[in-house]
């Protein structure tokens, strides 16, 4: 089944006219990026040299997608709106709220009597709006959307931060907040800041032991967690002519851990042939017709360094897998150090559980890639050492792989197949473990691995890699050993070398399913009743956040100063707490419970001044807005790193926090700040952070004229009566101004 070709249809159509338009007014060859971003400008937007990482654009996407997690809020939002349906197509895909546990099986069962008034509220939404509804056990979103819906050249937003998957395909797919979404469902237009572009050129090609993975890996320890902040990543060379789409995908899906606006490959045979082979002929035959749009001019890569802002080159020939982490995926190791690191660094050697799955490694390719490691190594004799837990990427992927055989490889070497979904990756992995906090090493093919991200065990060492390393490093149960030299004693006492991976871009016969697990909404929306009870712990009706008062913050408390990494999952963790993203006031209180308050190097223990006492963060938030206090938030770098959750901007704003002042902030997250009403700033000095006091009022003056580009000013008022104040900045333009005063950006379409 091919979705939405009318659509597709005509963005093609307009594609080589506007791109053409485009090259006329700017006088020189265009980007893949540039290509795709001009002809999808707003109407009424003019083409312009705008000035990257600093001018916002109004863009028109072509669709939406959002799983069923981030869904609830975004749909919340999207019933406050005004709107009867949606203005592009859109879809909701619900993987994140099944726990990995016992099997696939008995998992989905309980998440499906578990989460039944949540997936009944996202059915009725869909089928109200005229929103496409993938069910649990369907997949994980960004291999369905992959699938099913990403076409190259299009334009697409999805409230996940690892949207930019679909970019293996050709497509511009990124990661926003909900209420960037339900700008797009509604009809508006919707506010990028114009990116720079990160030009990647790969040249080679990849054998052996190392893949795709190991791509973005090595790209990730370059720039590093921040490095592609406010920019898009554009790969070009014949390198990529030798990549598959999944392959692409997954450079791509992990492109967001570098904090990349998005990643994108150029159209070729290999996106045409996946097109094909999973149902979708038409698409690639119309995209043929149009190759020069879908690929950069021919002049960009003879002159890469004109056009790109930066220019990385990565030999594909002489790439060598990488293991990143733990805690951090820039931390990055090519596998001939990494035995060394592990010693020098005492990470605990014994490599205790593998998982292989994720939206960035559940393809088709990677299980049967990683299959043919433990199917080899059971015939010569050896035993898998550690947990191994499988999770397909997709109902497709698993039927197609349970045909072939290449699951039973995986169950005959002990493995759990899981459900078709995020489980593991997002802190949705029930871990059965008598000392749950534990120092331990885990290898994932998955895309992060913060503190706590899989297991909530914040001693537990995650380490990222391919799906064959993971397989490697899972039959040998040690950290330590490198597949490419090492061998293991089988059970007969002799040393076997694992076999390099072999397997199949896509299937030899074909992809098959028998209930793919979508549902179409409703013909008539209008006869649909939504209705959420008002006892429910699940589900609650949002209320417009006030709008501001016209006067300047004076006199606000300190919440929490945060010292070190502070990423969304500090934020806003998920996990368990997942259950409760569709209901504001139960999930704030998870607001920065896993921050590090500066002053005592703890979690959730922030001082109340009052009383002198330590208290929990989100208890001292409440009891500040009881009192009709705000206050405020500081932190350090790189703030909101990691998902695109807008509950870690909403809480705050619930809770009655007025500004986040922070030394810089990740991409996606600043903007639900701003999305939400709140005051992001950043400090002009990043040495100021060290000038804030732990029982510091904190006032914000400049508000009242309040403007782009025009500083305010932060007084601290210490305690033994001394002040100190400086500027810090911001990044508002006019529009987003207008949010601010209006309470939220919501409230001021209304």
């Amino acid at each position: 089944m091919v979705f939405d070709i009318d659509m597709i249809r005509k963005v093609y159509a307009a594609l080589p006219e506007k791109i053409n338009q485009a090259k006329k007014t700017l006088q020189r060859p265009l980007t893949l990026t540039e290509k795709i971003l001009f002809a999808h400008l707003s109407p009424g937007v003019p083409v312009s040299d705008y000035i990257r990482a600093t001018d916002y654009i109004d863009f028109a996407p072509d669709r939406v997608a959002m799983q069923d997690a981030t869904a609830q809020m975004a749909l919340l939002q999207l019933m406050n709106s005004g709107r009867t349906s949606v203005a592009v197509p859109s879809t909701v895909h619900c993987d994140h709220l099944i726990q990995a546990h016992i099997n696939a099986a008995t998992d989905l069962q309980t998440a499906n009597t578990t989460n039944n008034e949540v997936y009944q509220f996202l059915t009725d939404v869909s089928n109200k709006y005229g929103i496409g509804f993938w069910k649990p056990g369907a997949g994980i979103i960004h291999q369905v959307v992959l699938e099913n819906y990403a076409f190259p050249g299009g334009m697409m937003v999805g409230t996940d931060s690892h949207t930019p998957n679909a970019g293996g395909l050709g497509m511009i797919a990124i990661g926003v907040g909900g209420a960037d979404a339900v700008d797009v469902m509604a009809g508006l237009p919707w506010e990028l800041k114009m990116p720079k572009i990160i030009g990647v050129k790969l040249t080679g090609n990849l054998s052996g032991w190392t893949s795709s993975k190991d791509v973005i890996l090595k790209l990730a320890g370059i720039l590093t967690v921040k490095g592609g902040t406010n920019a898009i990543i554009e790969y070009f060379g014949e390198g990529t002519e030798t990549l598959s789409a999944t392959g692409k995908a997954t450079i791509c899906n992990m492109g967001a851990e570098v904090g990349a606006t998005t990643s994108i490959f150029p159209f070729d045979e290999k996106s045409a042939a996946y097109l094909e082979g999973t149902g979708r002929k038409d698409v690639a035959d119309e995209a043929r017709k149009i190759i020069d749009c879908l690929q950069a001019d021919p002049e960009i890569a003879s002159s890469p360094e004109k056009y790109y802002d930066r220019v990385i080159e990565i030999n594909l020939s002489e790439l060598e897998p990488y293991i990143n982490g733990p805690f951090t995926p820039d931390a990055a190791y090519p596998i001939s150090e990494f035995n060394q690191i592990v010693k020098e660094k005492g990470y605990p050697q014994k490599m205790e559980a593998g998982l292989i799955g994720s939206c960035t490694n559940s393809s088709y390719e990677d299980l049967t890639r990683a299959a043919s490691i433990v199917k080899k190594a059971k015939e010569d004799g050896l035993t898998v050492k550690a947990q191994f837990i499988i999770n397909p990427g997709s109902e497709q992927v698993r039927f197609t792989a349970e045909r072939d055989g290449v699951l039973g490889e995986f169950e005959r070497a002990g493995a759990v197949i899981m459900a078709n979904a995020c489980g593991p990756c997002i802190g949705q992995w029930k871990r059965d473990d008598d000392t749950p906090n534990r120092p331990n090493s885990i290898v994932t093919s998955f895309n992060r691995n913060f503190a706590k991200r899989n297991d909530g065990n914040p001693n537990t060492h995650a380490f990222v890699a391919s799906p064959e390393l993971v397989a490697a490093l899972t039959i040998a149960g040690d950290l330590c050993f490198n597949p490419l030299k090492d061998t293991l004693l089988n059970d007969k006492g002799e040393a076997v070398k694992l076999a390099e991976p072999r397997g199949y871009e896509m299937p030899p016969k074909g992809y098959a399913v028998e209930d793919a697990g979508y549902l179409a909404p409703s013909a008539d929306g209008n006869k649909v009743e939504i209705s959420i009870d008002p006892k429910s712990t699940r589900l609650q009706k949002l209320a417009p956040f006030p709008a501001w008062d016209g006067k300047d913050y004076l006199q606000l408390p300190l919440l929490i100063k945060a010292q070190g990494k502070c990423t969304t999952d500090h934020i806003s963790m998920a996990g368990p707490w997942l259950r409760f993203r569709g209901h504001l006031d139960n999930i704030s209180d998870n607001m920065l419970i896993g921050a590090v308050n500066a002053f005592n190097e703890k979690t959730n223990a922030v001082l109340d001044t009052e009383t002198g006492e330590y208290m929990a963060v989100p208890a001292l938030a409440r009891k500040y807005k009881a009192a009709g206090l705000g206050s405020v938030v500081v932190a350090e770098e790189n703030y909101g790193e990691g998902s695109s959750r807008e509950h870690a901007a909403m809480e705050p704003r619930f809770l009655n926090v007025k500004a986040i002042l922070v030394k810089s902030f990740a991409r996606i997250h600043e903007t639900n700040l701003k999305k939400q009403g709140m005051l992001a700033l950043t400090f002009v000095d990043k040495e100021d952070y060290d000038k804030v006091r732990e029982n510091d009022k904190i006032s914000i003056t400049g508000l009242t004229t309040f403007a782009p580009g025009k500083n305010l000013t932060v007084i601290l008022h210490h305690s033994d009566g001394t002040e100190e104040r400086f500027d810090v900045r911001h990044t508002y333009n006019e529009q987003q101004i207008e949010w601010f005063k209006a309470g939220s950006a919501l409230n001021g379409i209304k």
